[in-house]
């Protein structure tokens, strides 16, 4: 193993759901300050579930490169290795993925305000499936944390 090479082996991931191409860690919520550290890693040569971020998204890319595709499929930006965004909440969905050579692995720092979504999830047509929460992020962390004390 290259000494220079993120090591994600030791991270606890876990899908969400059914939806392919990707999984997470949840490092750490804070309701009191409505932070969520998340650690995403998407698969290469591969687009996630289409999606609208509704708060405010912090990146840091740990490793490999962040695609960002428009609701249609096609490449709108890619992130490279040490890329750090700060996006707004936004309308627009799109898609996330790998790169062409490896798995990308990427921090989210959510900030939603109260009340305030972190992300829908669509179907191919454009419709809401699915609605996440902070609390949803929260309840997820702490089962986790329940299990791993067990």
């Amino acid at each position: 193993m290259n000494p220079y090479r993120f090591d994600d082996r030791h991270i606890a991931w876990q899908p969400f759901g059914d939806f392919p191409h990707f999984v997470f860690s949840i490092l750490q919520v804070d309701m009191q300050q409505r932070i969520a550290d998340v650690i995403f890693k998407f698969a290469a040569r591969q687009q996630i579930v289409l999606h609208r971020h509704k708060a405010l998204n912090h990146t840091f890319v740990i490793q490999g490169e962040h695609c960002i595709y428009e609701e249609d499929g096609s490449l709108r930006e890619i992130r490279p290795a040490g890329s750090h965004t700060i996006s707004p909440a936004s309308q627009t969905p799109h898609r996330e993925g790998g790169g062409r050579l490896e798995d990308v692995i990427v921090l989210f720092s959510m900030r939603p305000q109260p009340g305030e979504l972190l992300y829908e999830i669509l179907d191919d047509n454009g419709q809401i499936v699915a609605e996440v929460t902070l609390e949803t992020l929260n309840d997820i962390f702490q089962a986790n944390r329940q299990a791993l004390a067990a």
